[in-house]
């Protein structure tokens, strides 16, 4: 299997050798509940609090602010669930703005949240995946509790606009959310620029452990637990840590700031390389995601290939690469 090629790092990533190193501890002799209040528990406590400074720098945020989760998907439950319960209290039809092209974490928790009475406006990217900030502007309500938009699309990487529509939620008081999950350790991102509310983050797609994310929650927003039981993480998400998972996060997340420009450069050097061969051999092929994507993503249609046969006859020569996201295999 070492000869083979691996192209599939938008679904998940090799795991830093840094990583790894920083959860073997926590794997072994380092097993303590760190809830409890022993010499054993609070050296674990402290593998904790160390990684949420890790993660939270990658984004310019207060450790404060970051709330471990089991993943992304859990991230975004929280986040858009959380917006909908806060809007509740206020009487009313809570209305949400979103994105056609987000993530199925997103778009399968809207659902959940229209069965509740929640109503979402679906707003659409253009020929290159962009979402128009104008048109995001143009769906917001008097009673919109949230606008939801990703940070860059996982299948195409195409980088959107947030940043400007992050602003005018800001001047309107309404949350906005971004699922950084593709993005987050790939291109800089800044909380105090972005302006944004709750942020979704992973550890997978950078470098670092499975089942392992995190919530930024800017102080102030008002969003309330999502899951009841014990006081871990300041009473707002109960749970036993994933102590090791959490110190593999926090190492993946300190690798990837200091070498964010560098490993980009690459990334970018290798991508420009295989789509130009494409296009040399393949002149019908279309690379697609626009100008403005994540350095690392390749997206290519090729007119008239059925795509499930290609990625038969790739993986029987070696080469592992998908056709959309992992979460989205089996359906068309």
């Amino acid at each position: 299997m070492t000869d083979r090629i691996y192209l599939d790092n938008a679904a998940t990533t090799r795991l830093r050798p840094k990583a790894l190193e920083a959860m073997l501890p926590y794997l072994e002799g380092r097993f303590a509940n760190p809830s409890a209040i022993y010499y054993e528990a609070r050296e674990v406590k402290a593998a904790v609090a160390k990684a949420r400074e890790q993660v939270a720098a990658l984004i310019n945020a207060e450790p404060s602010e970051i709330f471990f989760t089991s993943g992304g998907t859990e991230a975004d439950n929280w986040a858009l669930t959380g917006a909908f319960e806060k809007a509740l209290k206020t009487g009313g039809t809570p209305h949400i703005v979103a994105t056609a092209i987000e993530h199925h974490a997103v778009l399968e928790t809207l659902k959940g949240l229209e069965k509740r009475g929640a109503s979402v406006t679906y707003v659409k990217p253009d020929n290159s995946g962009i979402i128009s900030p104008e048109a995001v502007i143009e769906a917001v309500r008097d009673e919109t509790c949230l606008i939801t938009v990703m940070t860059a699309n996982n299948e195409t990487g195409t980088i959107e606009p947030v940043g400007e529509i992050a602003s005018y939620a800001s001047e309107r008081g309404i949350l906005f959310h971004t699922d950084a999950v593709q993005a987050y350790g790939h291109i800089p991102l800044d909380v105090k620029e972005l302006k944004a509310d709750l942020i979704s983050v992973s550890a997978h797609k950078m470098g670092g452990p499975k089942g392992v994310g995190a919530l930024y929650i800017r102080k102030g927003s008002g969003i309330g637990s999502f899951i009841r039981g014990g006081q871990q993480e300041r009473g707002l998400r109960a749970g036993t840590e994933n102590t090791a998972g959490i110190a593999g996060f926090g190492a993946a997340a300190l690798c990837a700031g200091t070498s964010l420009d560098e490993e980009a450069a690459i990334t970018l050097a290798m991508r420009n390389k295989l789509e130009d061969g494409i296009s040399e051999r393949f002149p019908k092929a279309r690379i697609n995601g626009g100008a403005n994507r994540l350095p690392g993503h390749v997206n290519v249609t090729f007119p008239g290939l059925d795509g499930e046969s290609l990625l038969i006859y790739l993986d029987m020569n070696g080469i592992a690469a998908s056709a959309g996201a992992a979460c989205a295999s089996g359906s068309l």
